[in-house]
């Protein structure tokens, strides 16, 4: 077998692996990337200098700029997607979250299986070194995903993928082994624009831009100021956690797939969470039910902020 046969072999088998372990997307990218990534570098760039990233400092990091810096001698990266839609609704109490947070920490989740996915690419290939990497870690995860073909990025800014819209979080798996790369997914969504009509807040100043400093999920996530803009408050119909209204919208959604993965399944208090419970929980009760749960970033007196500026306005609206 020539070394190309046995990387094409490798690939398959590392695919394969990654569909075994749950993950419903699954592509291949090599390092350095396709003249895209330049113009991704650019535009992030652009982003950060206009501050459209609030205080997301983080984001400025120069690593998330090269890959190159996140694992030495990487020259292939495994991109994977985990649907987390489930054919659930929340209560009509007016209060919502974000859907992405239903189900267990997907941090944990895909760190988990990529992991598996690293020790059994160690035993293959003895010399190979590799890293996880979710979107706590500085890379331009987005944009790699969309190299390796598993889905372009909306004008919202969210991934989509044809087969299974915009429902999916992202990992990466680093490796210094060549693998085969996928085609880079190319963008379908046209001249739509119902996401960017559709933000309450005009977040989405221009097709694929969205200004952290107008978004809901950036101000009920990332914001610890004690009060949140007027703006904000009086556009956040209910959204106490993030904000899902430019996907609902999606036309690459109509049609999503309900994933029965155990671990992405909704807690039955987040579908029925109500402005008495918020107010009348101590910080032990949240740290209970927030335990394993990508919402245990925001403190409790974030989500009595974030009620609280979401019922300012008495007619809270049923979605």
């Amino acid at each position: 077998m020539t070394n190309l046969e046995r990387q094409h072999q490798l690939t398959k088998e590392l695919k394969i692996r990654a569909k075994k372990e749950g993950f419903d997307l699954v592509g291949i990218a090599r390092v350095p990337g396709s003249s895209r990534l330049k113009l991704r570098n650019q535009a992030l760039q652009r982003w950060l200098e206009k501050g459209k990233h609030g205080s997301m400092k983080w984001m400025e990091a120069p690593r998330r700029q090269d890959i190159s810096t996140l694992l030495d001698g990487v020259q292939s990266l495994l991109a994977v997607g985990l649907n987390y839609y489930v054919e659930k609704e929340h209560s009509k109490n007016g209060l919502s979250i974000a859907r992405y947070a239903w189900g267990r920490d997907y941090h944990k989740i895909i760190e988990k299986r990529l992991k598996k996915i690293g020790k059994w690419l160690e035993i293959e290939r003895p010399n190979c070194q590799w890293r996880v990497c979710v979107d706590s870690s500085p890379l331009l995860d987005k944009a790699w995903a969309e190299e390796a073909g598993i889905g372009w990025i909306g004008k919202h800014s969210n991934l989509i993928n044809q087969k299974i819209g915009s429902w999916f979080v992202i990992g990466h798996l680093l490796c210094t082994e060549a693998l085969t790369p996928d085609k880079p997914s190319e963008p379908v969504c046209g001249q739509c624009q119902k996401c960017i009509q559709a933000c309450p807040t005009k977040a989405i100043s221009e097709p694929f831009v969205v200004d952290s400093n107008n978004c809901l999920a950036y101000h009920t996530i990332e914001n610890k100021s004690e009060t949140l803009p007027k703006k904000i408050a009086n556009s956040m119909n209910g959204w106490i956690i993030g904000c899902d209204i430019c996907q609902n919208i999606c036309p690459w959604n109509i049609e999503a797939m309900s994933n029965n993965d155990p671990e992405v399944q909704p807690q039955e208090w987040i579908l029925n969470i109500t402005k008495e419970e918020v107010f009348s929980w101590n910080d032990e009760d949240w740290k209970n039910r927030l335990k394993g749960s990508a919402l245990k970033r925001i403190k409790p007196w974030m989500w009595r902020r974030n009620v609280d500026s979401a019922s300012t306005k008495a007619n809270l609206k049923k979605k």
